[in-house]
């Protein structure tokens, strides 16, 4: 009897990813199909081969595969135990439509960096709340897959944005607790989303969403101090849930919400 496939599949709210796809297979073969989006694959167990325009190519776990949008391809698992795999079906908009051709000729790409962005993103959209930090990191993953198939990765980029950098702060400092999206950011600062987060990592040694991220949780640390519940600290200072303040809580302080506010108490 043929093992049964584990499969975990969900439309994140994250704009420009139609898709996340987790699956484990034992012996499932595809045939040959075609998505109407990108396909980004990477392989955490096994190794998948795949036919891609009449031509053979392999997915070990060290590399990314870039499949495009309407070019028909299989796949099946070449190793005893089948495959692991993780995908994103990236919106069209998200990469040059004119690219398609050299993803065609070149779908594999060995790049170590790529790959641990890629495993990092997934990371980010298993946690409901934490849509800024998708964000920032979808757009660092699509401008690297960009310049690997136009050829230019190590490229010099453009030196240092000190003025977009600070209009961004200025602008999560007004909107951290309710939050706001990257392209909204980037709309209103009239620049590339991708930009923004580039010059915001420069300039303050960290990324968009960690300063988010700071400032709530220092505005949930005076609440938990003058008496509030910490269920009441998580919405009111614009976290998911319970559950994703927490994690975030920690992860600034050292010790939980509810250990915290129990301090200020016995003082």
């Amino acid at each position: 009897m043929a093992a049964r496939p584990d499969i975990t599949a969900w439309r994140p709210r994250v704009e420009g990813i139609d898709e996340v796809f987790h699956a484990r297979f034992a012996d499932h073969a595809y045939p040959m199909h075609t998505h109407d989006a990108w396909t980004l694959l990477i392989v955490d167990e096994g190794m998948v081969r795949y036919d891609l325009d009449r031509h053979e190519h392999g997915a070990p776990s060290s590399v990314v595969t870039l499949l495009p949008p309407h070019i028909p391809h299989n796949g099946g698992g070449v190793t005893p135990g089948g495959f692991r795999k993780r995908v994103l079906y990236l919106n069209t908009a998200q990469i040059d439509p004119e690219l398609v051709g050299r993803a065609v000729d070149r779908p594999v790409l060995h790049d170590p960096r790529l790959r641990h962005r890629v495993h990092q993103l997934h990371l980010s959209l298993e946690r409901p709340g934490d849509e800024l930090e998708a964000q920032s990191r979808l757009a660092l993953v699509s401008e690297r897959l960009a310049e690997h198939l136009r050829g230019e990765l190590g490229v010099p980029r453009p030196a240092h944005d000190r003025r977009v950098a600070r209009e961004l702060r200025a602008l999560l400092d007004r909107h951290y607790v309710e939050g706001l999206t990257l392209r909204d950011a980037a709309d209103r600062l009239h620049t590339h989303h991708t930009h923004l987060v580039r010059a915001f990592s420069r300039e303050f040694g960290m990324a968009p969403h960690q300063y988010l991220t700071g400032r709530r949780v220092d505005l949930a640390r005076r609440l938990l101090l003058g008496g509030m519940r910490a269920p009441e600290v998580a919405t009111s200072v614009g976290f998911y849930d319970q559950s994703h303040f927490s994690r975030h809580f920690k992860r600034v302080v050292g010790t939980s919400p509810g250990h915290y506010a129990r301090t200020g108490a016995r003082t």
